[in-house]
C-alpha cells in the first residue's frame, strides 16, 4: 500500500514537472528530478533488496556466522554466501519448536 502511494506521488511529480517545464515556469526541473528519483527508487527497491527465502539454498552455498532480525517481519535471518559468485542469500530462520517432555 505505502509503496503504491510513494510510486503514485513520484509519477505525479514527473507529470507536474513536464507540465511546468512545458510552460517554462520555475520549478519544473526540480519536479522532474525529484519525481524521477522517487519513481526510480521505488521501482528499483525490489531489485536491490532481496526477498527472504523460506528454504536454504542448494549446493555451493555456505552459511555465514552473520545473523540478524528482519525489521519488517521480526524473524531471525541467516545469511548464506556463495564463494564462487559472491552472491548472498537471506533465509528466514524458522524458530525451533520446543517439545514438552513428561516428568
Amino acid at each position: 500500500m505505502l509503496r503504491s502511494v510513494v510510486l503514485g506521488a513520484g509519477v505525479l511529480m514527473l507529470v507536474a514537472g513536464i507540465i511546468v517545464a512545458g510552460f517554462s515556469l520555475p520549478g519544473g526541473l526540480w519536479l522532474l528530478i525529484s519525481g524521477g528519483v522517487v519513481t526510480a527508487g521505488t521501482l528499483l527497491e525490489r531489485v536491490i533488496y532481496k526477498p527472504l527465502l523460506r528454504e536454504k539454498p542448494g549446493a555451493g552455498w555456505s552459511k555465514t556466522a552473520e545473523r540478524f532480525i528482519d525489521p519488517d517481519t521480526g524473524q531471525a535471518v541467516d545469511v548464506f554466501y556463495n564463494p564462487r559468485t559472491g552472491e548472498r542469500q537471506y533465509v528466514a530462520n524458522e524458530p525451533e519448536k520446543k517439545t514438552q517432555g513428561r516428568a
